[in-house]
This record gives structure tokens, C-alpha cells and sequence, in this order.
């Protein structure tokens, strides 16, 4: 499945087909005409286990999230930018690099993490930088590219990574070819307004885009994004990436699939 005369679309099994035990989404989303999807959490799987699950479905992985900690701890959202957490972000980059060449991925978002309070913006952001320079240095010649993502404010309290300026400094500074942005139009739309000057400025940034429509996160043609206009965009940039699906289906998930024809035609 893909935009027409434009980008193929990934399965985001977290949000999409959750009418299904996380398994048989796989399925589900093939049967649904996309060859692709992405997830956040494989970990509470073998990767023998996924793997099967994908080729049975003649599915690719696109991309997986690095390890978060558990709900309610510091490391919920990652610990990219959390002094006195490097242990932790290693073993998780360890871990996380391991899934993504075992599944396929080509991508490994890794998550920046909630800065607590008593930690100055300046400390965490140098806590940050190295870290990510770190784990760029050790994806190399993994075949896997690290990914960035900024968060808006309401859906994602405290996240340190709030802009795409942000996003897109740390890429450049650590270097392109290893680290890109993850451009999530939602929060993009969220924090920085119409994504008629924020896509086309950061598109040759990013390596990997996620879409939903704001303000209530649901598939395109639901809420305020011109969508006709955003994807004119991409084909006009010659964007040959992925499209990642995370939104939350209106009225479910194949129901809603209209959208791709409906207003990305």
C-alpha cells in the first residue's frame, strides 16, 4: 500500500488493528495491503519469533524504538538526556542495534527521554549530544541508521526533544549519513504550526516520516491537516521513503483505509 504516485505506507502495529492480539496484526496488515510496518516494543519477543511472523506475512520491518523503561520510572521515555544514565542508554542501544539488524529494520528511533527538573536544559543537552554520539558510532556498519524524533508538549510532558530545530542540529552536528530525524507530522503540526514551512524545511533531514491527523491523532482527513497539500509536497520533493501510520483509527482500522485514496490522491 502507498500513496498514490507517492510514498509506501507502514503499519504502526501499536496503534493500527489493535482490534487483534498483537501477533496476528502481522497478518492483519498484510491482508490489508501494506508491505511494511513499524512497532515500538519488540522486545518482549524473541526475535526468532518476529521473524517468523513477518515472513510468513511477507512483511518488512521499517523501524523499532530503542528499550524505554518502565511506566512511571525516569527512563519511561528513554534515557538519551539523562545525566548519570549512560549504563543504561548503552546497554539499551546494545540491545536495541541486536533487534534491528535481526529483524531487518533499517531504522532505530532512539528515544531522548523526559528531562527531569532539577537537571538544567544546558546539562541534559550536553548529556544528550554525547550520548547519541556515542550510539552513532557504534551503529556504524550495522546497517542501521539512528533516528530522532521530536514530541509535542501536551502528548509527550517534559520530553527533551520539542522542536525539529533541535532534531535536526543533533544530526548535523553528530552527521547525516548515521543520524537523521524521524519527522512525525502530528507533532510537527502540534508545536510548530502549518507544516507548509516546517515539512519542506526539514524533509532533507529526515530519513523517516510518521503521520496522524491533529488534534485528535486519528487518520488523515479527520482533523485540520491539508493533506492533499502535504503530500503534493512530498511528491514534488521526490521524498522516497516510508510512511509511517500512527494514528488511532476513528471507527477501525481497514474501515478507515479510505483516506489513502480519499484525500492523498
Amino acid at each position: 500500500m502507498r500513496i498514490p504516485d507517492g510514498p509506501p505506507l507502514a503499519a504502526n502495529l501499536k496503534w493500527l488493528f489493535t482490534e487483534l492480539p498483537f501477533e496476528r496484526r502481522f497478518e492483519a496488515a498484510a491482508e490489508a495491503g501494506f508491505t511494511g510496518v513499524e512497532y515500538a516494543a519488540p522486545y518482549p519477543y524473541p526475535v526468532s519469533r518476529l521473524r517468523a511472523l513477518l515472513a510468513d506475512a511477507g512483511l518488512r520491518q521499517i523501524l523499532i524504538n530503542s528499550p524505554a523503561g518502565a511506566p512511571g520510572s525516569p527512563e519511561r521515555a528513554g534515557c538519551a538526556c539523562l545525566p548519570g544514565g549512560t549504563t543504561g542508554f548503552r546497554e539499551g542501544i546494545e540491545r536495541g542495534l541486536e533487534y534491528a539488524a535481526g529483524l531487518g529494520a533499517g531504522f532505530l528511533h532512539v528515544l531522548a527521554g523526559i528531562r527531569p527538573p532539577e537537571v538544567s536544559r544546558e546539562r541534559a543537552a550536553a548529556t544528550y549530544a554525547t550520548n547519541i554520539a556515542w550510539a552513532a558510532e557504534r551503529a556504524r556498519d550495522t546497517g542501521v541508521r539512528l533516528l530522532l524524533e521530536a514530541q509535542n508538549a501536551g502528548d509527550a510532558p517534559g520530553y527533551f526533544l520539542e522542536t525539529q530545530a533541535q532534531a535536526a542540529a543533533v544530526a548535523e552536528a553528530v552527521g547525516q549519513d548515521r543520524v537523521a530525524l524521524l519527522l512525525d507530522l502530528y507533532h510537527a503540526r502540534i508545536t510548530e504550526g502549518a507544516l507548509d514551512g516546517t515539512l519542506p524545511h526539514y524533509l532533507p533531514y529526515a530519513a523517516h516520516l510518521q503521520i496522524a491527523d491533529p488534534p485528535h491523532r486519528s487518520e488523515p482527513g479527520t482533523g485540520e491537516v491539508s493533506w492533499p497539500s502535504v503530500f503534493g509536497m512530498l511528491r514534488a520533493a521526490g521524498y522516497s521513503g516510508w510512511l509511517g501510520c500512527e494514528y488511532r483509527p476513528a471507527a477501525g482500522t481497514v474501515s478507515g483505509l479510505g483516506w489513502v485514496t480519499e484525500v492523498a490522491g
